[in-house]
């Protein structure tokens, strides 16, 4: 003889039931994730720095931007050390002074003119190197002072020490070569910086693998 089935019994049945599925459900998710997790971190982590590279590329273009405007208005009246300072100051969250360099050139349209005293092969009359920078590893890409009897003054001001008055034996630089007239002078801004990557390049064997970025990060206007 078949005895009915408890209501209750068949509602408690089906909620233990429901519950045991949850909770399997629960935990291959856990696992899921748990296996996930580490390639999910590695593949954003690469991301991440590239967007921190690029900003830090946008903040070393503004700055040889502005420097150069500053230079050519203001050398006259404020030390060169004050106006990459104040440069600086706009660069967070970058740290300059612990991975940065700044270096100001001053040039001139001096030789190999036409006859009408243009397109003028331009020579570097004044160079400027921040001295709170402390990547002295990074030297100008237009030229370096150091050669032909030059040396970096240890006075404060940053300048190079030993430089000719404009002439035949200045030192000649490719830059704006043939687009000065004589005695028009230019002022080029470089702005180096080291970025701290999170990680470097990512090798997941033949899942994924992504070049590790350059930390170098340089940017130079002239104005």
């Amino acid at each position: 003889m078949n005895h009915p089935t408890n209501p209750r019994t068949a509602v408690a049945r089906k909620r233990r039931t429901a519950r045991i599925a949850r909770c399997r459900a629960r935990g291959a998710a856990a696992i899921e994730m748990a296996l996930l997790l580490p390639i999910l971190v590695a593949v954003a982590l690469p991301v991440v720095d590239f967007a921190r590279n690029m900003q830090a590329q946008m903040i070393l273009i503004n700055v040889s931007r502005e420097g150069a405007n500053l230079a050519s208005r203001a050398s006259l009246t404020f030390p060169m050390q004050t106006i990459m300072s104040s440069l600086t100051m706009t660069t967070p969250p970058l740290n300059m002074t612990a991975h940065g360099m700044i270096y100001i050139t001053q040039i001139i349209g001096n030789n190999n003119c036409d006859v009408n005293n243009n397109n003028c092969t331009g020579v570097v009359v004044a160079q400027y190197r921040w001295t709170s920078g402390n990547d002295t590893s990074a030297s100008s890409k237009l030229w370096n002072c150091g050669s032909s009897g030059t040396s970096w003054a240890t006075d404060g001001t940053g300048s190079c020490a030993g430089l000719p008055s404009p002439g035949k034996t200045s030192p000649q630089v490719s830059l704006l070569q043939g687009q000065l007239s004589n005695g028009q002078i230019a002022y080029a801004v470089e702005a180096f910086y080291v970025q701290q990557p999170l990680i470097g390049g990512l090798n997941l064997g033949s899942i994924l693998k992504t070049p590790a970025l350059s930390p170098n990060l340089y940017a130079m206007t002239v104005f």
